[in-house]
């Protein structure tokens, strides 16, 4: 299956109650061979009436962001955790996520990224498998067993709370040490692991020797 096969069967999605009023789904955009990935949460109302993920005014924030480290839109592919939009933009429930969180997965296994940014709570935690919060994690590269993860704050919060606007360019550029890193050291994926983060959970599919593990990127 291929990622258009993937978004084909999954237009007419019944799977949970947010398929009664969404007014479409909201599968992806971007660059299919992308080696970098963005993962938010759910769609909002321009993303639900235009089909296309960030799209409004956090979307607007996102795509500058991306400028200020040499990457436009085209670069990356971006996706959601969450393919509907929920009600008055509610946070999702728990089995709204566990509805979804196969298709972001093969979604991710068909990209095949070298890096995925989580932008935001529920994508951090999705993909890392265990309840941490955001500002505990933020700027981090977190090594899982076929790709990094690398949690940002969500624009949309960024654009909600002013303060937060400093913490998250500054972590875009943190972010583009890590690319550079990654450009230099096509094994870096491959190397032993370094110091692993506290209280942390094995995530999916990582080894049995441990869990997520920060590299020493800076």
């Amino acid at each position: 299956m291929d990622l258009l096969a993937l978004s084909t069967s999954l237009k007419d999605c019944q799977r949970c109650q947010l398929s009664t009023r969404r007014t479409q789904v909201v599968f992806g955009t971007g660059n299919p061979q992308a080696s970098i990935m963005f993962v938010g949460e759910a769609p909002g109302f321009y993303e639900d009436r235009e089909g296309i993920p960030f799209v409004g005014a956090a979307g607007k924030l996102l795509t500058e962001l991306l400028q200020t480290i040499g990457l436009e839109r085209s670069d990356i592919y971006i996706a959601n955790v969450i393919k509907c939009r929920p009600p008055n933009n509610r946070d999702p429930l728990p089995d709204e996520i566990d509805t979804c969180k196969p298709f972001l997965l093969q979604q991710i296994e068909l990209i095949q990224p070298k890096l995925v940014c989580t932008l935001g709570n529920f994508s951090t935690q999705t993909l890392l498998d265990r309840k941490v919060g955001i500002t505990k994690v933020r700027g981090q590269a977190i090594r899982l067993e076929h790709f990094v993860v690398f949690p940002l704050l969500h624009p949309a919060a960024a654009l909600h709370q002013n303060n937060l606007l400093v913490p998250l360019k500054d972590d875009f550029q943190k972010l583009k040490a890590v690319l550079e890193e990654m450009s230099k050291t096509p094994t870096l994926l491959k190397t032993s692991s370094p110091p692993t983060l506290s209280a942390s959970k094995a995530p999916q599919k990582e080894t049995p020797a441990g869990p997520p593990t920060q590299m020493s990127l800076f």
